[in-house]
């Protein structure tokens, strides 16, 4: 396995289809939209195995004070490998001098992100 990081914003509809399906997010359903979605956020990491799409991180910000991640998800298949580590740190990187960083996270959620280094408020 050889997991390379793209600054991209360029997917196929199928790449992203079936990203999306894998980690089970009705997104997944509408995969025209999700191109033109990832063509508009502001920042967007992904991560790949050889030419299949494994996990992404996509980020919205105000351009100077606050950043938000907006998508974060790893293929299970390749998730316990540090994947959504790495993007986050990516993220983290580009935004350092920003104010804030937020994420919107549910409670199953909040200990990966508390590792990554966010605090719950």
């Amino acid at each position: 396995m050889n997991i390379t990081y793209k600054d991209t914003h360029e997917f196929s509809r199928e790449q992203l289809e079936n990203l999306f399906l894998s980690v089970e997010w009705s997104s997944g359903h509408y995969p025209d939209k999700l191109v033109t979605a990832m063509r508009n956020f502001k920042t967007v990491y992904s991560a790949w195995d050889c030419e299949k799409l494994i996990g992404m991180i996509c980020v919205m910000d105000d351009g100077i004070m606050t950043a938000y991640v907006h998508y974060l998800l790893v293929d299970p298949k390749y998730q316990g490998i540090h994947i959504g580590r790495k993007l986050v740190k990516m993220v983290r990187e580009k935004y350092a001098d920003y104010l804030r960083i937020a994420v919107i996270a549910y409670n199953e959620e909040l200990k990966f992100y508390e590792n990554c280094g966010f605090k719950k408020i």
